[in-house]
């Protein structure tokens, strides 16, 4: 019998790929991959821009639970916290304390599913205020995925040393990379996700 995969990407603008012409982002290098290597793999992507983790917290049950009804092998990968950092009249969007209790709801409920989740840090921007609080999220997020026992790949500080994310990031929007960057980022992921689905 073929191994029915059926995997949803949760999350912000990164995980849609926003600033790569070949719109795929690093979930799509991800799955294509997993394609060429002979997985039989059905992929999601439902990235969101500017969802906070309060905002992808509040659909995304809902929306993997239509793509999740049938197949014998049902994951979620989610990514986000970018927006959550951002400051609006001084403060950040959603404190980061929320942003880790929304990461454990997230990961509770997925598990209540039956769907093994993986998780996947906040990437770094071109704004050095914003990267620290990212930091402390990363770290909170590392929290939380250890105490639910989920796979966490923190992104954060190899992107900042990474040439080609900085100057993607700089070249185009101020966040978003091009496609090299995103190749940086599928890289960063890729054995931990091929340790999560087994190939």
């Amino acid at each position: 019998m073929v191994r029915d995969l059926r995997v949803c990407f949760v999350g912000d603008s990164f995980v849609a790929g926003v600033g790569d012409p070949r719109h795929l982002g690093w979930a799509g290098r991800l799955a294509a991959r997993a394609h060429a290597a002979k997985l039989p793999l059905t992929s999601y992507n439902l990235g969101v821009r500017l969802q906070t983790s309060a905002d992808v917290r509040a659909r995304w049950r809902a929306e993997c639970g239509l793509r999740l009804r049938d197949g014998d092998d049902l994951r979620v990968v989610f990514s986000f916290g970018v927006n959550d950092a951002m400051h609006v009249d001084g403060r950040p969007r959603v404190a980061p304390e929320e942003s880790a209790a929304n990461l454990a709801t997230m990961l509770g409920e997925a598990a209540t599913e039956g769907w093994p989740a993986l998780v996947v840090g906040p990437p770094p921007i071109d704004d050095d205020g914003h990267n620290a609080r990212t930091a402390l999220l990363d770290e909170l997020f590392a929290e939380v995925c250890r105490d639910a026992s989920a796979p966490y790949v923190s992104v954060r500080g190899p992107l900042l040393g990474s040439d080609v994310w900085t100057h993607e990031v700089r070249a185009g929007d101020g966040a978003h990379p091009g496609a090299d960057g995103y190749d940086v980022l599928a890289d960063l992921v890729e054995p931990r996700w091929q340790e999560w689905l087994g190939y």
